[in-house]
C-alpha cells in the first residue's frame, strides 16, 4: 500500500526530530486555507510569516461532536490539491463572539488589507454561510475559534512522496478575505486519524 503524500510528509518531518522526541505522535489536522484555487497563495502567506492566525465557526465542531483545536496541535497544510506545503503548530486558541474579533486577530490573519473592518466583513460572510449550512441563526454573538500558530516544518516533500490522495474527509469552512470569490467559504479538512493523548 502506498502512503499518502500527507503521511509521507509527516514521516519526513519526524525524521528531523531529535531521537528523544516522542516520534509516534500523529498529526492532528490536515487542511488547506481558502478555496482550492487560492490555497497555494494563502499557504505562501503562512510560509512567509505574514499569516499567523486563522478562525473557524465553533458550531461546526459542536455539530460534529468534535473538540476544538488546542495549543500543541500540529496540522499539515496543503496547497488545495493534497500536496503538503508545511506543518504548523497551534500556539494559542481563543473562542470569541464574532463582534469581539479584534485588531490583533485581523493583522495576524494576514489577508487583504489586514484591517479590522476588512477582516470582520470577510468573517461575517463566512458566519452567515456556515450558520445557514448548519441551520443556525447567525448573530454578532456567533462563536468563532481563533487560532494563532507557527510554522514548525516547511521543507518540500521529497521525491517518491506517495500517492496524490488526500486522507482527510471532514471540512471546516473559512471566510474569503482576499477579494476573489467574495463570500466564498474557505475549507479546512480535519484529519481522519485519531488524536493522540
Amino acid at each position: 500500500m502506498t502512503r499518502s503524500r500527507v503521511d509521507q510528509y509527516w514521516l519526513q518531518f519526524l525524521e528531523t526530530m531529535p531521537a528523544a522526541s516522542p516520534r509516534a505522535r500523529k498529526y492532528d489536522w490536515v487542511f488547506h486555507f481558502g478555496s482550492k484555487r487560492s490555497a497555494a497563495e494563502i499557504a505562501d502567506l503562512v510560509l512567509r510569516g505574514v499569516k499567523t492566525a486563522t478562525g473557524s465557526l465553533k458550531w461546526e465542531y459542536d455539530a460534529k461532536g468534535k473538540g476544538i483545536p488546542k495549543p500543541g496541535d500540529r496540522s499539515v497544510i496543503t496547497d488545495g490539491r493534497g500536496h503538503p506545503v508545511c506543518i504548523i503548530e497551534d500556539m494559542e486558541i481563543t473562542v470569541v463572539p464574532y463582534e469581539r474579533l479584534d485588531e490583533r486577530f485581523a493583522w495576524d490573519s494576514g489577508e487583504g488589507d489586514r484591517s479590522l473592518e476588512g477582516t470582520r466583513r470577510g468573517y461575517w460572510s463566512y458566519v452567515v454561510a456556515e450558520s445557514t449550512r448548519l441551520k443556525r441563526r447567525p448573530t454578532r454573538k456567533t462563536p468563532l475559534v481563533c487560532e494563532w500558530f507557527r510554522v514548525v516544518y516547511k521543507e518540500p516533500l521529497r521525491e517518491g512522496g506517495g500517492s496524490r490522495t488526500h486522507p482527510a474527509k471532514a471540512t471546516r469552512r473559512r471566510p474569503s478575505l482576499d477579494g476573489r470569490g467574495g463570500s466564498r467559504p474557505r475549507r479546512r479538512s480535519r484529519s481522519t486519524k485519531l488524536r493522540p493523548r
